[in-house]
């Protein structure tokens, strides 16, 4: 199994992980439960903050959407050349984009609420790991046309 293969798996099982911590944390939102933290956080204090939506649209919600749209990047990768060469640099892209709102979010939690929110830490992680991973694929790819 080469490289690249590793790499796209590894990403769809992150995106996995992202999507199932943003459905439980949109599941939470809608029903109006509280998260089990297990002493672990302040989850209420964070889902409760005015950071947790954008435009009336709670930020899980934006989760799933993201790895939804990541897990069919990697599906349409394997569907003809246009997509086998655009994906990588289209997940990378939305894992930058991914990251950067993380690290702003880590900061409102840290720096504003003074909560922390394991959920939002494990969504943060996943959306790391898939943009490390998705530099690794363009890397490999440009050693591979070279």
């Amino acid at each position: 199994m080469g490289l690249d293969k590793k790499l796209r798996i590894g990403i769809a099982v992150i995106s996995l992980i992202g999507f199932l911590d943003s459905l439980y944390l949109s599941w939470l939102e809608f029903t109006h439960r509280e998260a089990f933290c297990a002493g672990s956080g302040d989850c209420q204090t964070v889902a409760n903050s005015p950071y947790s939506e954008i435009a009336g649209i709670p930020i899980a919600v934006l989760g799933i959407g993201a790895y939804l749209v990541i897990l069919g990047l990697l599906y349409l990768g394997q569907k003809g050349e246009y997509w086998r060469e655009y994906t990588p640099l289209m997940i990378f892209g939305i894992s930058l984009v991914g990251v950067i709102y993380s690290i702003y979010l880590t900061y409102i939690e840290i720096a504003v609420i003074y909560a922390i929110c394991p959920y939002c830490v494990i969504s943060a992680i996943a959306m790391l790991l898939i943009f490390v991973m998705s530099i690794a694929r363009l890397t490999i790819n440009d050693i591979s046309e070279s």
